[in-house]
């Protein structure tokens, strides 16, 4: 690995910040102006990884040239303040072309999304994963969720200069532990929690340099003051953290993760962080888990303007 894809590397030690895609509610196109409001707010709070075209940001649901779109304006937003990681994935063709598009457009480096395939097989994601890596000059972040693949892809893949980070989510923490420790010796490539500050303790106990969070473009300072508690060893601190997080990130894994996005949406909303609607397959909350959306951010001590993400707040 070159030093400059070291330098990547070691800058992933962090939070992973996954930002929203803000659909208007009747058109749903997407909101640019929200779009670049709420990158801000992650910038202002400290976050030093951005990742556009996240599962949070609802890659599935946005055309190619969305992805496109989107990944050119936080790079623009962003102007080198943070580490851009740009999602990327579909076919090896797309990937590799929205990956060059994001190397040309200035992201730091992408993030190629598992591939969603009825009849994935182990070398054949290996496959996958090195094609696209290989086919691009910037570096490359893995999401590995699919638990039937086995890491030993990984292991092998870690030996790639380019590849700089593995977003691990496939929550087996045995699993997790061993492949920190047989990862290879020299390899210079972070091992991220994938599945956000429920699992993040666990993970990073067993190995991990840092976690993705949609949570922090609702409350960043729950998602610092978990990691800074386990950097600095106060584990009872940081264990009272997770507590506060925890029924958040329950609530979104909720119906299968179904609530995954518009959880964090609908907490955006209701704290006056224009978020806006979910596009399908994502169904808007019922009654009942926006009350419960309010009921957690009120035990957090933030205010709340109201319920629903049906209207846009007059700041914009």
């Amino acid at each position: 690995m070159s030093m400059e894809y070291e330098t990547i590397a070691k800058r992933l030690e962090t939070i992973s910040a996954i930002p929203v895609t803000p659909f208007h509610p009747v058109t749903k196109r997407i909101d640019w102006a929200a779009l670049e409001q709420n990158i801000h707010f992650l910038l202002e709070q400290g976050l030093q990884v951005i990742v556009p075209c996240g599962n949070t940001s609802e890659f599935y649901s946005l055309t190619l040239e969305e992805a496109k779109a989107e990944i050119a304006k936080v790079v623009e937003i962003v102007n080198g303040r943070a580490l851009v990681v740009a999602g990327v994935g579909y076919s090896t063709e797309t990937a590799i072309l929205l990956g060059e598009y994001a190397q040309a457009a200035g992201a730091d480096a992408v993030m190629i999304h598992q591939p969603i395939h009825p009849y994935a097989t182990s070398r054949g994601v290996y496959t996958y994963f090195k094609t696209v890596i290989e086919s691009l000059a910037i570096p490359s972040v893995l999401y590995f969720k699919d638990p039937h693949i086995s890491d030993d892809i990984l292991l092998q893949l870690a030996l790639l200069p380019k590849l700089v980070g593995i977003k691990y989510a496939v929550n087996d923490l045995p699993r997790f532990a061993q492949l920190c420790r047989n990862m290879p010796k020299h390899s210079s490539v972070k091992l991220i929690c994938g599945t956000a500050e429920k699992w993040a303790p666990f993970f990073l106990t067993a190995g991990a340099s840092g976690f993705t969070s949609g949570l922090v473009n609702v409350h960043p300072t729950l998602s610092f003051e978990l990691l800074q508690a386990f950097r600095s060893g106060n584990m009872a601190a940081m264990w009272a953290i997770w507590e506060k997080t925890v029924p958040f990130e329950n609530l979104r894994a909720k119906y299968n993760n179904g609530n995954n996005v518009v959880v964090v949406k609908e907490a955006m909303n209701q704290i006056g962080h224009y978020a806006g609607a979910t596009r399908e397959p994502v169904d808007p909350l019922d009654e009942r888990d926006r009350a419960e959306v309010r009921a957690i951010l009120e035990g957090w001590g933030l205010p709340t303007a109201r319920s629903g993400d049906n209207e846009r707040p007059r700041s914009h």
